[in-house]
């Protein structure tokens, strides 16, 4: 079926002074998250799927952590998890997002979005098409724009970062962390094998090198570097050897840990305006409110 025909099985719905844009958003890590707090500060209806025990490690900025601890708030923004879909509306309503761990494709066929995004970022070949949505958004790689999605961001930091790709993919994964203040694989903290993690520290302390930050199956993990936990995975989770478990932040600034990232800021962006850009252009962008204060 040609991108095309395929296109055509939505039609968008004729948009009055009540309406507004529904976006449905896979994963509530931290990149996502970004997205989810802009396009709901747009006045936009944001609904979030996540896996129940979700890996994320800054959890600080990170919507999917209230699947952890019942609510989470980023920057002003409010985020709830709720057990099934009857209850999307009603969260909505009370000006809080919805962070559900149904599968998103049940979750799609109950509420029929106007734009799905792929926000997990997990650097494999997507499960979904053109046809999950009036307009499809892919971050990252291994996501062909026009074929699995409409469009794709560049989240690769450097010169193209947030880059709207019409046509092919993202820069592939380098799988080297993003460099702070010369800091590579060194910030990153992984567990040396399976087994649950038990956290020592929180996100926020000041460690030294060679502190005790975590233990995976009683096996510590030590700070690699002086510095500041930005990110550490969710007590009681169940890793796997390898698995980033937390990460170091040589600058130490407390703040940081828990504000969204100019990373961050920069893929919402492009987000927000690829979003724009499509119903300006399909002439149904009348009025984008979810209802909601936006102080």
């Amino acid at each position: 079926m040609s991108e095309k025909t395929r296109k055509k099985t939505h039609s968008l719905m004729p948009r009055g002074k009540n309406e507004t844009i529904t976006v449905l958003i896979r994963g509530g890590g931290d990149l996502s998250s970004a997205v989810i707090h802009r396009l709901w500060n747009a006045g936009m209806r944001v609904i979030v799927c996540d896996l129940e025990m979700p890996s994320c490690v800054r959890r600080t900025v990170s919507f999917c952590n209230s699947i952890y601890e019942k609510e989470w708030t980023i920057e002003g923004v409010t985020s709830r998890y709720i057990d099934g879909i009857d209850a999307i509306e009603e969260t909505l309503a009370e000006c809080i997002i919805p962070v559900l761990t149904v599968p998103d494709h049940v979750v799609l066929k109950a509420v029929h979005p106007d734009v799905f995004i792929d926000a997990t970022i997990s650097k494999k070949k997507p499960n979904y098409d053109l046809s999950w949505a009036p307009l499809v958004i892919g971050l990252g790689p291994e996501i062909t724009a026009g074929e699995d999605a409409d469009l794709v961001v560049e989240t690769q930091r450097g010169h193209y970062l947030g880059t709207l790709i019409q046509k092919g993919k993202a820069l592939p994964n380098t799988g080297i962390p993003g460099n702070i203040t010369g800091h590579t694989y060194d910030r990153v903290l992984r567990a040396p094998c399976e087994g649950e993690v038990v956290c020592l520290r929180r996100i926020g302390d000041q460690v030294n090198e060679g502190e005790p930050v975590l233990t995976v199956s009683g096996q510590p993990v030590r700070a690699p570097i002086d510095g500041i936990v930005r990110g550490l995975i969710a007590h009681g989770f169940h890793a796997r050897k390898g698995l980033k478990v937390g990460d170091i932040d040589p600058r130490g600034f407390e703040d940081h840990c828990y504000t969204i990232s100019d990373k961050g800021r920069t893929i919402s962006g492009a987000v927000l305006e690829a979003i724009v850009n499509f119903f300006v252009s399909e002439g149904s962008l009348r009025f984008i409110k979810n209802g909601c204060d936006h102080a």
